[in-house]
């Protein structure tokens, strides 16, 4: 996925199959903030899965921060540049 508006549910099912494995899910969101739609956080939520949307550097600083920590934490990260 290259845009945050083509992200679903139904996008994020395989990482919601993983619930057990993930507390958070950190979502790299580009450049730019962006707002995520209620049913996929709720749809995360559901699953055990905390989201946690940020500028994509910032998600992948925090997601090796948290793996330093031994969290249970997964990355979905939109490229950029």
């Amino acid at each position: 996925m290259t845009n945050v508006a083509e992200i679903d549910a139904a996008a994020l099912a395989p990482i919601i199959a993983e619930a057990e494995a993930i507390e958070i899910l950190l979502l790299g969101t580009g450049l730019q903030p962006a707002y995520i739609e209620e049913s996929v956080r709720s749809a995360l939520s559901a699953s055990g899965i905390r989201l946690d949307a940020m500028q994509t550097g910032a998600a992948a600083r925090t997601y090796n921060v948290l793996i330093a920590e031994d969290r249970r934490v997964a990355a979905a990260l939109i490229a950029v540049g």
